[in-house]
């Protein structure tokens, strides 16, 4: 109003050299950031790599069989069929089953030749001939590999021989010519390396339960720079696991499922139903055990606890008459705080934040993170769903081949089921005391 007096404004942190001094002080001189406190992680039980692809192996031997029973299936129990055997075996072709055999166990081969004698100091007579074991089993396995594909060339259609190269060709898109997909995970930008990077790359070499892969470790700092460029690493080395993990899941239902129905011959009966099930089943279990194992719960508290120094912003209407702030990448803003970010206004979410409000990928980082326990609760439903299912199918069904198939599946279910269960316990029990 002309003439009038102006009424006081909205109070402003920093808007130019005219500011008063109360407005140059950071918000982090006038309220006090809560600190964060880190539960002291339990020792879990270690899953050792070369037991795990052990087990790995033969549960997809095991499914990979259930699909043949299924496939190749006979009346035997009919006094009138004209022959007492199980399953037709004159019409598999064993050339087939033994290539889907060694598919199956190459990351076991693969994990006995990187690790046995890995980090040897003193050379000995043992050493060589470890050494040489390994070069004839990577020799025999070639080999086989070779005269098994030479041999279904000269009795199958060329369309049917494409269905087996089709996880090679998504691997070369995925990976290019690479045979250790876990190797060179942190990006350290030419002359601009943080003082967060000097602690991930001391620890690269110290595997986590046992795995040979790389596990970051958190490091806590007060440094906004050092916790961005941790999150940084971290979300692309949580990208390669999953995409890791993904991958070997889908080879594995692809071969233990699919390509035995492909050499399917045209006169055969199939019960594509139960036939599909089974992909199903073993694409969930692959999953399941691929991610317990790439993302065991020491990995995923690293990750939470990066989350938590991370903070999360929301964004919230202009119309907010709360005092605002112009955001600095070097300042750890409090919880409840506003600023002014590429023309928007943003909320502060969490205790401590430091991440770069408009950054989405920095949002999505503490959404999959700050709950320390959402993988394992993941996988832990679906692991329990696919174990529901299969008991339902067991008691509700009366052939020969689904009580079969499913009672030998079960068991091994049966022991993810137990150490999901038993990490989830601990677990549940660890975080709760720190939130109490």
């Amino acid at each position: 109003m002309a003439g009038g007096r102006r009424g006081p404004g909205r109070p402003q942190l920093s808007r130019g050299s005219n500011s008063s001094s109360s407005s140059c002080i950071q918000p982090t001189t006038l309220i006090t950031i809560a600190p964060i406190n880190h539960p002291t992680f339990p020792r879990l039980p270690p899953s050792r790599n070369m037991v795990f692809e052990f087990s790995v192996v033969l549960y997809l031997l095991t499914a990979l069989c259930m699909q043949y029973i299924n496939i190749y299936k006979t009346t035997f129990w009919i006094p009138t069929y004209p022959a007492s055997y199980t399953l037709n075996f004159h019409l598999m072709d064993p050339y087939l089953f033994f290539f889907i055999v060694m598919i199956l166990v190459r990351r076991l081969v693969w994990c006995f030749v990187r690790d046995t004698y890995a980090n040897v100091q003193t050379v000995t007579l043992g050493y060589f001939l470890v050494l040489a074991l390994k070069v004839i089993l990577v020799v025999i396995m070639s080999i086989s590999l070779v005269w098994c594909l030479w041999k279904m060339v000269q009795s199958n259609s060329p369309l049917n021989l494409l269905f087996l190269a089709y996880p090679l060709v998504s691997y070369l898109l995925l990976y290019g010519l690479t045979i250790e997909v876990n190797d060179a995970l942190i990006p350290v930008a030419a002359g601009t390396k943080p003082k967060a990077a000097e602690a991930f790359a001391s620890n690269r070499e110290i595997p986590w339960n046992g795995s040979p892969i790389w596990l970051p470790r958190h490091k806590c700092s007060d440094s906004p720079q050092d916790v961005r460029f941790e999150a940084d690493v971290m979300k692309v080395d949580f990208n390669s696991r999953m995409k890791t993990v993904l991958f070997n899941s889908m080879v594995c239902a692809y071969y233990v499922g699919f390509v035995p129905i492909c050499f399917l011959q045209p006169h055969m009966y199939l019960d594509l139903w139960w036939s599909c099930l089974l992909i199903a089943f073993v694409w969930v279990n692959s999953f399941v055990l691929f991610g317990a194992h790439f993302l065991p719960p020491r990995y995923c508290d690293a990750l939470h606890r990066c989350s938590l120094h991370l903070g999360k912003w929301q964004r919230v209407d202009h119309s907010n008459n709360s005092p605002q702030h112009p955001w600095s990448e070097s300042t750890v803003w409090p919880q409840g705080v506003l600023v002014r970010h590429n023309k928007a206004l943003y909320k502060a979410s969490g205790l401590r934040n430091v991440a770069v409000p408009s950054d989405s990928s920095y949002a999505r980082f503490y959404f999959m993170f700050n709950q320390p326990m959402r993988l394992l609760n993941l996988f832990l439903v679906l692991e329990l769903i696919v174990v529901i299912i299969e008991l339902y199918i067991l008691f509700t069904n009366t052939h020969w081949n689904y009580v079969v198939s499913l009672s030998l599946m079960l068991f091994c279910n049966y022991y993810s089921l137990f150490n999901l269960l038993r990490d989830r316990f601990v677990l549940a029990r660890v975080y709760h005391e720190v939130i109490q």
